[in-house]
């Protein structure tokens, strides 16, 4: 274990506990020896940690702190690095930028043996078919879907059927291949998936939807039984 992984350990363990627990249950718990409890604690104290009490009487951490350069464990590193990754090499440009520049400022403020694991992590992300859409519509969409705003669409399904539709614009899944829209359709009356390379239009209109759309989120996880995540 290194010792960014142990201080975030004594951290949350301390958390768990709201009265003063002696430094030796603490070293049981992580597995160290009662002289790298007190070492450690010492440590957190001087980052700014609001440790009380003293070897022989116990500790307690005041609420409040969070140690920003260990703010993650190393699985939770590598997690960041994978998602990071795939949204990279399968999401669109902006949100691809995006997650290359939440991994810059982590890395940032990471001690060194934590950056290295983000530097030479060895979950990789593995080639697919090219991804059919647009990247430029997805910022607009993904617009309309934080605002609530309606969107006007022409649409061809699968038999090259054209509809227009005014659609309440919930939540896009991303695919290996493809990226798909899901809302709220007026003109059907109900939930509907879009792929976006069929869609051969869009506008987004000045009108919000009547519903919130987490509710609609909600509804539509419990309608389609699809797991929220």
């Amino acid at each position: 274990m290194s010792r960014a992984q142990r201080l975030l350990d004594l951290i949350q363990l301390l958390r768990r506990h709201r009265r003063a627990v002696a430094g030796a249950v603490l070293a049981e718990e992580l597995g160290v020896s009662l002289r790298t409890i007190y070492r450690d604690v010492e440590t957190l104290k001087a980052q700014g940690a609001h440790i009380e009490g003293e070897a022989g009487l116990g500790y307690v951490l005041r609420p409040g702190f969070m140690l920003p350069p260990l703010m993650f464990s190393e699985e939770e590193i590598e997690a960041l690095v994978l998602g990071s990754r795939w949204v990279s090499e399968r999401a669109d440009d902006l949100l691809g930028n995006a997650a290359r520049n939440v991994l810059a400022k982590i890395g940032a403020v990471l001690p060194d043996d934590l950056k290295c694991g983000i530097e030479t992590s060895g979950l990789l992300i593995g080639p697919g078919a090219p991804i059919l859409a647009r990247d430029g519509e997805l910022a607009a969409i993904r617009q309309a879907i934080r605002s609530e705003h309606k969107l006007q669409v022409a649409y061809a399904d699968e038999k090259g059927q054209a509809t227009e539709r005014t659609i309440w614009p919930i939540a896009l899944a991303f695919y290996d291949s493809v990226r798909v829209l899901v809302g709220w359709c007026e003109l059907r009356a109900g939930y509907r998936h879009f792929r976006i390379d069929r869609i051969a239009r869009f506008d987004c209109t000045a009108e919000r939807y009547p519903r919130r759309r987490a509710r609609l989120l909600k509804e539509w996880h419990a309608v389609e039984g699809v797991p929220e995540q």
